[in-house]
């Protein structure tokens, strides 16, 4: 006798899986591009890119660093926060809650099986969260060309 009612429970371990691999997490608005680079040539990559442009890069935050600190052990996790006045205050002027997502940021870390990652938030997802008029998207939208530009 075949066990066919047992595919959906198989299928419901099996698909989550293969959730890194999908550019866009599904409800959550982060957005995964795969790094052609190491966590610290990408971060590297991408500060060149942001000072070509003129962007201001506010900090980076080396969360495996700080955690090797206090003797624990993390694969290779740096956020990067970076932005723009001009682009980043017409935002918060129409839609105040956005400055708890701005400066913008992109996550650049390594998975269990030693790929590297660029995540952020989708434009399109911060729009929606905070109730942001779509001419201002624009504003925000550059951060998928430059982790796109850095994991090339």
């Amino acid at each position: 006798m075949k066990q066919w009612h047992l595919v959906p429970l198989l299928l419901a371990f099996v698909v989550p899986a293969w959730g890194v691999d999908n550019p866009v997490q599904a409800k959550n608005g982060i957005i995964n591009v795969a790094s052609n680079h190491s966590v610290d040539q990408t971060v590297d990559k991408l500060k060149g890119i942001l000072q070509s442009k003129g962007i201001t890069l506010f900090a980076v935050i080396d969360h495996s660093g700080e955690a090797a600190k206090v003797g624990i052990t993390m694969p290779p996790t740096k956020l990067l926060i970076f932005g723009n006045p001009k682009g980043g205050t017409p935002p918060m002027l129409a839609a105040p809650s956005i400055a708890l997502d701005l400066p913008l940021k992109i996550l650049v870390w390594e998975d269990s099986q030693g790929k590297v990652w660029l995540s952020y938030n989708s434009p399109e997802y911060l729009k929606e969260r905070h109730n942001l008029p779509q001419n201002l998207v624009q504003n925000i939208s550059a951060v998928k060309a430059l982790a796109d530009s850095a994991a090339e």
